[in-house]
């Protein structure tokens, strides 16, 4: 059995998985069993509430637009509680379309202004008949270069408190024109890496998980877990 043990909310788990993000979850937990530390999943979906105090990580993957429209209504009644999660800095990543309803609003492929809940400080316009699509390398300063695979039609412009999470070395990145991609604020990590991204860059679940066990267990030592040479899990 192991010695730790951590909540995740999987937000929209059932609608949002388009691109096989929930992959993230699988790979977030063979991470942890490295830590010697578990990890207990559930999806948050609609209607459902959410209690920032009860979980330690997030997940929030990407959908298509009509489920996107959906549930940018419902998240609402989330919002106070997401953003006091966030602000407690709590580990959080978001792909694509988490990734942009995390924000103030992104266009859709209708011209339609669909609103996030302004945890994070951008937004996401759409673009005429393209999209960006293909495998991306990044550089992230502390992480080093970062892959995946991107595919969006969106373009995000961070705000001023927000820093990219690398900077675009091949790829189109966040909006195509000033070479960042994703985002991160605080313990929240954003990007349109699909593939799913904790797979093939475990530094950013190693960063995540070990946030998390010292939120819960502040008085624990966890310089053997800092020290683990994480393994892929391919």
């Amino acid at each position: 059995m192991a010695k730790y043990h951590l909540q995740l909310a999987h937000f929209y788990g059932d609608l949002m998985n388009t691109y096989g993000d929930i992959g993230n979850i699988t790979a977030l937990k063979y991470y942890a069993k490295q830590m010697d530390t578990d990890i207990h999943a559930e999806v948050i979906s609609m209607g459902d509430d959410f209690a920032a105090d009860k979980f330690d990580l997030s997940l929030f993957g990407g959908g298509q637009d009509y489920e996107q429209m959906v549930i940018s209504k419902d998240i609402q009644d989330k919002k106070e509680q997401m953003i006091e999660y966030i602000e407690d800095n709590k580990p959080f990543l978001a792909i694509c379309g988490g990734y942009q309803l995390l924000g103030h609003y992104y266009i859709g492929a209708d011209g339609e202004r669909i609103p996030g809940i302004g945890a994070l400080d951008h937004y996401t316009l759409s673009q005429d008949h393209h999209r960006f699509i293909g495998n991306i390398v990044i550089e992230n300063q502390k992480l080093g270069k970062l892959h995946g695979f991107e595919n969006h039609n969106g373009r995000t412009f961070l705000g001023k408190s927000e820093k990219p999470l690398g900077i675009v070395l091949s790829g189109h990145g966040n909006n195509g024109e000033d070479k960042t991609e994703g985002a991160i604020y605080k313990s929240t990590y954003c990007s349109y890496f699909h593939g799913p991204i904790l797979t093939r860059n475990g530094e950013i679940a190693k960063e995540m998980l070990l946030m998390a066990l010292h939120n819960k267990y502040p008085e624990e030592d966890f310089s053997q877990q800092a020290a683990l040479e994480i393994k892929p899990t391919f």
